[in-house]
C-alpha cells in the first residue's frame, strides 16, 4: 500500500511506514512465525531476534530485519519475513486497525563467516564445517549418541553449548539458559548463529587504535549427526570513531581487530563499500555528495559534510533551548580473506548523530490595518515540531480552543519540509495590550507564550512571543468648556486611549469622594466626564480683576493612571462680575470675599484685614479669604446721598513692618433710604407681609457632630452613640425651611430626659431663654456659626456644646 514500502538490502529486509499516514495512531510491531503465531515486539526481544524499529527521518518509521532473525523462513538463499503492525487512536490499542506485510528476498552466497553491527544488536553466524575424515565414518548406534549427551537435541544439527570468555574467567551457558538470559542462538543445516543485544552482561569495551569496540568472545558448541563440534563466534562492534571538525563528520574505523583476527597469519582487502541508509554508493555518487571513503593501510575512514544530502535534521532540545542534531545513518562493509577464516563480511550500520547546535527562531509581525488583525509568523521549525498549546494572560488553552479566545491558528509548509505557524490576532482582543504613545498614535502588544512537542522524542520547549504594532489610531479626549451661574463646567468627551487616565486639578486628584467634599460636580457616563466647579473655589486661578469683571479659570489635567505621566489638558476660563464676591445683606450684614490672583505668591490670604485690622475673615482657602461684619463695624465709612446710603470698607494686606497695603480691594453697599413713584391703583386687600410675627411650621433639624469642627454627623447606623461623663457632645439646630436670609434662628429652651419622651421626667433644663444654665456644674458653651461651602446662611443655625451627664436621685443612678 502507499503507506508501507518493502526493500531487500543485502542480508536485510526493510519496511518503511510513513509516518504521515500513521501519525496521531499508536504503533505496535508484531512478527508472524511459520505456524502464523504472533509474536509482538517488545525492545529486548528485538535486540534478541534481530529486528530493529527506528524513525529514519522526518517523515517515516523503518523496520529492519536480519536475513536470519527469529521468525525469518529460510529456503535455500531465500528468506521470507511477516509483519503485523496494529494501529490504535488509544495507548490500550483498542479497536486496533491490523495491517499485514510479508516480504522475500533473495541473499547468497554466505561468506563462510558473516558480522553484522546493528544499532540495538550484533550478530556473527559462520559456517558448519565438518572435517572430511569424520564425514566418512558412519555412526552404528545412535541412540548411544542421547544417552551420553542428554542435554543436546535430536536434530541432525544443533546448539547445545557457548562458552564466554572473559579476562577473569570462562562462562559456560546451555542454549537454553543463552536464550532464557537474552542471547539470540540458532542452527540451519549449514550455519550456527549468536545474536548478542549491545547490553548484554558478556559484552566488553575494549580500545584498538584509539576507537572502542563493544566485544564479545565465545566458542560455541554445536552437534552434528553424532559429534559435537566447536566453532569461535567472537564478533567485535565500533562504539565510537566519530568526530566532528569544520563541518565535517569524520569516522574511522580499524581494519584489523584483534577479536575477530586471532590466529590469522594473513590478511587481505576484498571489497570496501559504504553507504547511506544500506544503500551502497558509487564513487561518482559519494563525490556528488561531497563524500570521501578512503582505505589506507590500517584504517577506513568516512567523510561527510554536516547537511549533507542522504541525512536530515531533527529538532532537539537542551535545557529549554531550542536546536537541530544531525543525523545520518551510515554503513561500512568490509570484506577480508585470511589464512583462519578465508573471507569474512563485516557489515556495520552507525547511526550518527551530531552534537546539539541551538538556533534561532525568527519573529515577524505583518500588519493587517484594513482588517485590523495582528498576523505573527513563528519560524521556522522542522516538520518533527507540533504546537500543542499556547498560553496568554496566564491561561493555557488547547490550539483547537484557541480560535474561540479570538486566535486563528494556521500552518504554512514549505518546499523542503519545514512549517512556520502563523497566529492571527485582532487587535481588539482583550489580551492585545494598548498603549498610548503619543500624538495619534497607538502601541498594541501581543504577549503570549507558545507551547511545542517534538516527535517522537516527546520534548517540549516553549517560545515566548511578544510583538508590538504602532498604529495611527489613537481618538484622544476633547473638552468643552462653559459657565453657567456661578460655575465652571468642562465636559470631556473620551476617545479611545484615555480609558485608565485620571482628572487632576493641579496636584490634587478629583475623585468622587473628593469631589463631594467640596460641593463640586464629577459625573462620567462612559462616554463624557463632566466637572463642575463654583466660581468660588480654591482650585480656580484668578487671572485678572478690572471693573468689567473677573477673569476665573480652571485647569485640568488627564494624567497616566500607572505612571501619572500627563498626558492631556484642558481649561475653561470665564469672566464673573465682581457683585458675586460682595452680599449686602438686608439687616445690615456684608460678606465679602478677596480673592488671590495669579502671581502674588507671597500673599497669605488667612492676613488679609479690613480696614480695623481686628477684623479677620471668617473663612479661608488657599485663594479666598471671606469676611463677614455689620456696617456699623470694622472701620466702614458711610455716605448718603439723597435717598441712598452708601457703606464703604475696603481688604487690605500688609507686609510685615510696612504700613503701605500691597493688595487693596475697596467695596460698597448701597441701601435706599426713601423712594417715590408714580402708580396707578385700586383699592384691593393688602396683602400679607412675607413676614410677619407669629406662629407658623418651620422645619427644623437636630444633629449630633463628632467634634467642635462641626464637619462630619453621627449617621443613624452610628447610634446609639456611647460617651463616658463629662464627655463633650457638640449639637446643631438647622433651620431647614424656609430659606430666607432676613430670618435668624433663636433657641428659646432645651432640656435632656431620661428616655425619648420629650415630655417624661425627670427632665433637666440645658438652655434656658436662650441663655445657658446657670445651675449646671459644667454649663452649656455657645459656638459661633461662621460662613462657608456648606453653610449658607449661618444665622439659621445654632451649635452648642453639652458635658456629658446621668441623671440620679439623691445617690442612685436612674436608668430606663
Amino acid at each position: 500500500t502507499g503507506s508501507m514500502s518493502l526493500e531487500c538490502l543485502g542480508n536485510f529486509l526493510r519496511i518503511t511506514l510513513s509516518a504521515e499516514y500513521f501519525e496521531d495512531k499508536y504503533l505496535s510491531f508484531s512478527v508472524v512465525d511459520h505456524a502464523g503465531i504472533a509474536w509482538e515486539l517488545n525492545e529486548a526481544m528485538a535486540a534478541q531476534c534481530g529486528y530493529t524499529v527506528t524513525y529514519s527521518s522526518w517523515s517515516s518509521i523503518e523496520f529492519r530485519a536480519s536475513a536470519i532473525s527469529c521468525h525469518s523462513h529460510l529456503e535455500k538463499n531465500v528468506f521470507t519475513i511477516t509483519i503485523q503492525i496494529k494501529t490504535s487512536h488509544t495507548p490500550d490499542m483498542r479497536n486496533a486497525t491490523i495491517h499485514l506485510k510479508s516480504g522475500s528476498c533473495h541473499y547468497g552466497p554466505w561468506s563462510p563467516r558473516e558480522l553484522v553491527c546493528e544499532n540495538n544488536y550484533m550478530e556473527v553466524s559462520v559456517r558448519m564445517e565438518v572435517p572430511q575424515t569424520i564425514k566418512d565414518l558412519i555412526q552404528d548406534a545412535p541412540e548411544d549418541w542421547t544417552l551420553v549427551f542428554p542435554e543436546a537435541k535430536a536434530e541432525e544439527a544443533s546448539m547445545w553449548q557457548i562458552i564466554f570468555h572473559q579476562p577473569e574467567e570462562k562462562k559456560a551457558l546451555l542454549v537454553s539458559d543463552a536464550w532464557r538470559a537474552g542471547y539470540g542462538l540458532n542452527a540451519t543445516g549449514t550455519r550456527v548463529l549468536l545474536r548478542i543485544p549491545r547490553t548484554a552482561a558478556q559484552v566488553q569495551l575494549v580500545k584498538d587504535q584509539g576507537i572502542t569496540f563493544s566485544v564479545v568472545r565465545s566458542s560455541t558448541f554445536y552437534k552434528n549427526q553424532w559429534m559435537i563440534l566447536m566453532v569461535d563466534t567472537a564478533v567485535a562492534c565500533p562504539v565510537d570513531g566519530v568526530d566532528y571538525t569544520n563541518k565535517t563528520i569524520t569516522w574511522t574505523v580499524p581494519k584489523y581487530i584483534p577479536p575477530l583476527s586471532a590466529g590469522d597469519t594473513s590478511f587481505k582487502d576484498v571489497v570496501v563499500e559504504a553507504g547511506v541508509d544500506l544503500h551502497k554508493l558509487s564513487a561518482k555518487e559519494m563525490a556528488s555528495r561531497e563524500y570521501v571513503l578512503s582505505n589506507d593501510l590500517n584504517v577506513i575512514m568516512m567523510k561527510i559534510p554536516i547537511g549533507a544530502k542522504g541525512g536530515y535534521y531533527k529538532t532537539s532540545v537542551n535545557n529549554g533551548q531550542l536546536g537541530t542534531k544531525y543525523n545520518i545513518n551510515l554503513f561500512l562493509e568490509h570484506q577480508w580473506e585470511d589464512n583462519k577464516w578465508g573471507l569474512t563480511k563485516h557489515t556495520i550500520i552507525k547511526q550518527i548523530e551530531t552534537p546539539f547546535e541551538q538556533v534561532e527562531l525568527a519573529i515577524t509581525n505583518n500588519l493587517n490595518l484594513s482588517m485590523r488583525i495582528m498576523n505573527v509568523t513563528v519560524g521556522t521549525f522542522l516538520p518533527d515540531v507540533e504546537l500543542v498549546n499556547l498560553t496568554i494572560e496566564e491561561v493555557t488553552v488547547a490550539i483547537p480552543e484557541a480560535v474561540q479566545h479570538g486566535y486563528l491558528i494556521s500552518t504554512t509548509r514549505y518546499a523542503n519540509g519545514s512549517k512556520a505557524y502563523v497566529i492571527q490576532v485582532p487587535l481588539d482582543a482583550p489580551s492585545v495590550k494598548k498603549e498610548y504613545m503619543g500624538e495619534d498614535i497607538r502601541a498594541y502588544t501581543l504577549n503570549a507564550t507558545l507551547a511545542f512537542l517534538t516527535h517522537p522524542s516527546s520534548e517540549t520547549f516553549i517560545v515566548p512571543v511578544i510583538t508590538l504594532s504602532a498604529v495611527r489610531d489613537a481618538v484622544l479626549p476633547s473638552a468643552r468648556g462653559f459657565c453657567e451661574g456661578r460655575n465652571l463646567h468642562l465636559v470631556i468627551t473620551h476617545g479611545n486611549v484615555d480609558q485608565n487616565w485620571l482628572p487632576f486639578i493641579s496636584d490634587w486628584h478629583l475623585t468622587p469622594e473628593s469631589a463631594q467634599k467640596y460641593n463640586y460636580g464629577l459625573r462620567d457616563n462612559g462616554t463624557h466626564l463632566a466637572i463642575s466647579v463654583p466660581f468660588l473655589s480654591s482650585h480656580v486661578n484668578y487671572e485678572g480683576f478690572h471693573t468689567s469683571g473677573i477673569k476665573a479659570s480652571l485647569y485640568l489635567i488627564l494624567k497616566d493612571g500607572i505612571t501619572l505621566a500627563n498626558r492631556r489638558d484642558f481649561s475653561v476660563s470665564c469672566r464673573f462680575s465682581p457683585s458675586e464676591l460682595l452680599q449686602c445683606l438686608p439687616n445690615g450684614t456684608v460678606i465679602i470675599t478677596a480673592i488671590k490672583l495669579v502671581g502674588v505668591a507671597d500673599l497669605d490670604t488667612s492676613l488679609l484685614v479690613l480696614r480695623d485690622p481686628r477684623c479677620k475673615p471668617t473663612l479661608v482657602t488657599e485663594k479666598t479669604a471671606t469676611f463677614k461684619f455689620s456696617t456699623n463695624t470694622c472701620g466702614t465709612s458711610r455716605k448718603f446721598n439723597s435717598s441712598i446710603m452708601t457703606y464703604e470698607n475696603e481688604v487690605l494686606y500688609f507686609r510685615p513692618d510696612n504700613d503701605t497695603p500691597v493688595y487693596q480691594l475697596k467695596f460698597a453697599c448701597s441701601y435706599a433710604v426713601k423712594q417715590t413713584v408714580d402708580v396707578q391703583y385700586e383699592s384691593k386687600k393688602n396683602p400679607l407681609p412675607p413676614i410677619k410675627p407669629g406662629f407658623g411650621a418651620l422645619t427644623l433639624s437636630l444633629k449630633l457632630f463628632k467634634d467642635k469642627s462641626y464637619s462630619e454627623p453621627y449617621r443613624e447606623l452610628e447610634y446609639p452613640v456611647v460617651k463616658y461623663l463629662r464627655e463633650a457632645l457638640y449639637f446643631e439646630v438647622e433651620l431647614l425651611q424656609p430659606k430666607d436670609a432676613r430670618l435668624d434662628l433663636n433657641l428659646d429652651d432645651c432640656w435632656a430626659t431620661n428616655s425619648q419622651s420629650q415630655g417624661s421626667l425627670p427632665q433637666w433644663p440645658i438652655i434656658i431663654n436662650g441663655c445657658e444654665n446657670s445651675k449646671d456644674s459644667y454649663r452649656t458653651v455657645f459656638h459661633e456659626v461662621n460662613y462657608s461651602l456648606r453653610v449658607e446662611f449661618p444665622q439659621h443655625i445654632k451649635r452648642f456644646e453639652v458635658r456629658m451627664f446621668s441623671f440620679v436621685q439623691g445617690t442612685t443612678l436612674l436608668q430606663e
